[in-house]
């Protein structure tokens, strides 16, 4: 199976390696320094999760933009469809800790405001993804099965497209998908995103996913930013125009 094909039956595929190793070295280094503990020290390592702001430095841009993953996105969502990354967003970094880190529900990353735009709760997606095409989860440090890998649920990007459609344009926001979407991708395979420092998964914007806790020893560096659209996902493309987004979705509707 080709990288669309996994991409629409799964909800999200691997780029390994899509960032060299000198510029996730160049971002570790900059986070590091922003989360006030000693990389050598894990007597200072003292928080489950530790925050940090937007990352929009020249390595974090080079890295949101090699060539390995623009051609990604143009196979997955087509060539001018999609913005080039203006950096990376923020970064939840996940310390070895016992404490719950309070964030591990099921939910789907929504994508445009509702009535109060500060209001990021209130935040809404539709079933036509208005808004961004890909969920992406950028690794920058090797992550194991112990090390608090993000964990999606395989195939219910299928399912979140059924809940979404009776609710049109405005869709659902962030608290009624979490809910509904729970219960209706249960029965859905668990897989974890672990890798290597340097790759990237694509998600289908609609794949359920969740953190957990950290068990390993090592903190666990990534980032989570849209792939935000130049050109607006559409469910009425020819089929020869159709990107693997949009075929899913309409998979999912039994379309």
């Amino acid at each position: 199976m080709g990288l669309a094909d996994d991409f629409i039956d799964n909800g999200f595929v691997r780029v390994d390696r899509a960032v060299p190793d000198d510029l996730v070295d160049a971002c570790r280094t900059i986070l590091w320094c922003d989360t006030g503990c000693d990389a050598d020290d894990p007597a200072t390592w003292t928080q489950p999760v530790v925050r940090l702001g937007h990352y929009a430095q020249p390595p974090f841009r080079a890295a949101a933009n090699t060539p390995r993953l623009h051609e990604a996105f143009d196979a997955l969502v087509g060539k001018g469809r999609w913005q080039p990354q203006g950096g990376l967003g923020t970064f939840p970094v996940r310390f070895p800790s016992e404490d719950d880190p309070g964030d591990a529900g099921w939910h789907i990353d929504v994508s445009f405001p509702g009535d109060d735009p500060a209001d990021f709760m209130a935040y809404r997606a539709n079933v036509s993804s208005k808004g961004r095409w890909l969920l992406m989860l950028f690794l920058f440090s090797d992550v194991g099965e112990h090390d608090a890998p993000t964990r999606v649920r395989v195939g219910s990007h299928l399912d979140v497209a059924r809940l979404l459609e009776p609710h049109g344009e405005d869709g659902l926001d962030a608290m009624e998908i979490a809910e509904r979407a729970d219960a209706a991708t249960e029965h859905r395979p668990v897989a974890l995103a672990t890798g290597r420092a340097g790759d990237v998964y694509l998600c289908h914007p609609f794949l359920l996913h969740a953190a957990q806790p950290h068990r390993g020893t090592e903190p666990r560096f990534m980032a989570q930013p849209p792939l935000l659209p130049a050109e607006q996902p559409r469910l009425d493309r020819s089929e020869a125009e159709r990107s693997p987004v949009e075929t899913a979705i309409l998979r999912g509707l039994g379309r």
